[in-house]
């Protein structure tokens, strides 16, 4: 029998940050990895996900991935490790990692196919990510496979900007009962948990996690002014960190992930991304003061 089901009903209402991966002077500072996983798991989330696009997962060597996975593994025994994966490779190594679940990169290439291997080795998870970030546009046929497939726990959408794109998609969900509708969209988080997302695991939980479990809880509970103001401080702090150049919101989570006292600075390094300019920390170590201080 799956265990999909049961992963769904485990996510409904949680956040899951993709959590980024801290690096010093170029390597892995495992020191800051492992009291980063300390400080997010006094935080109410329903997991995290590593070796995501926000984790740098293809990036990493299996050595780093392995090293990361076990100490968020070890950090959270009773809560779910997505890991993400580009390949059977990566899913065996989540598996036997302990993950609970894959987080699967967009394939062009027999996707339905794809997603079915991997839903051998552990409950998956679809993504829908921008073509810009490397994602692939499932036309509707291919998503009802996919979604069709028991081993598919539901789908995490990051178009970035279309809310056309995603309209279109929750609807589609909506017609398989029992899959789940994740969103990553982090510049309109809110108005995507009111289209029918019912969990969430995105970027921006790297940092601020509580906010983020808050809004989804005061959509869980219809506590709509509750939902509004928590919805309009989410915005905010999207618009300093998911900005142009957009691979730069790596490296702007760890910032702010400092800047909430999850990380060292100077474990901020993002060695794949590119380099922005002058000011960008100031703002958004402002951005997560404001955030803060707005709900005080």
């Amino acid at each position: 029998m799956s265990a999909a089901p049961d992963l769904a009903g485990r996510l409904q209402w949680g956040l899951v940050p993709a959590v980024p991966v801290p690096f010093r002077g170029g390597e892995l500072d495992e020191a800051a990895q492992r009291g980063y996983a300390r400080w997010m798991a006094a935080h109410p989330v329903a997991g995290v996900a590593v070796w995501a696009h926000t984790g740098r997962g293809p990036h990493l060597s299996a050595e780093q991935r392995r090293l990361v996975l076990e100490i968020w593994r070890e950090a959270l025994p009773d809560r779910i490790v997505v890991a993400g994966a580009r390949d059977i490779t990566m899913a065996i190594e989540a598996r036997r990692g302990r993950a609970d679940a894959i987080l699967a990169f967009p394939s062009a290439q027999d996707p339905v196919g794809y997603h079915q291997r991997l839903s051998r080795e552990l409950p998956v998870i679809a993504f829908w990510l921008y073509e810009e970030a490397g994602g692939v546009a499932y036309d509707d046929a291919t998503l009802d496979a996919i979604l069709a497939l028991p081993g598919v726990v539901g789908i995490k959408m990051a178009t970035l900007d279309s809310v056309m794109t995603y309209q279109r998609v929750a609807a589609l969900v909506a017609r398989h009962p029992g899959k789940l509708l994740i969103t990553g969209e982090d510049r309109f988080l809110g108005y995507s948990i009111l289209l029918g997302a019912r969990a969430a695991l995105v970027g921006m939980g790297a940092a601020l996690p509580d906010l983020q479990v808050d809004l989804l809880r005061a959509r869980a509970e219809e506590d709509w002014e509750r939902f509004v103001r928590l919805s309009a401080l989410c915005d905010g702090f999207a618009q300093a960190t998911f900005i142009p150049p957009m691979e730069g919101y790596v490296r702007r989570m760890l910032w702010a992930a400092a800047a909430d006292g999850a990380l060292p600075g100077d474990a901020c390094d993002d060695p794949w991304g590119p380099a922005l300019p002058d000011g960008e920390r100031a703002a958004v170590e402002l951005a997560v003061r404001d955030a803060r201080a707005a709900r005080a």
